[in-house]
């Protein structure tokens, strides 16, 4: 899964250690994340969200639709 959490840390000008700190996880879990090495639990999704502020949709991204842009069904 694909994310916006890099994007995010640097408009709030905080660090991995800092947005960890402030989500009660490692620096390690955070830079996992961000490389898309794993994916946070449900939970930690939305504390994320939560921390900055905006859906969850606007962080996170589901990959194999060819974009970042969110998807719509009808």
């Amino acid at each position: 899964m694909k994310n916006r959490i890099k994007v995010y840390r640097a408009l709030h000008d905080l660090t991995q250690e800092a947005l960890a700190d402030k989500l009660a996880v490692t620096r390690q879990t955070i830079l996992a994340i961000e490389k898309g090495k794993c994916d946070p639990s449900l939970e930690l999704a939305f504390r994320i969200s939560d921390f900055f502020g905006v859906p969850v949709e606007k962080i996170f991204i589901r990959g194999g639709h060819g974009d970042d842009s969110p998807q719509f069904e009808d």
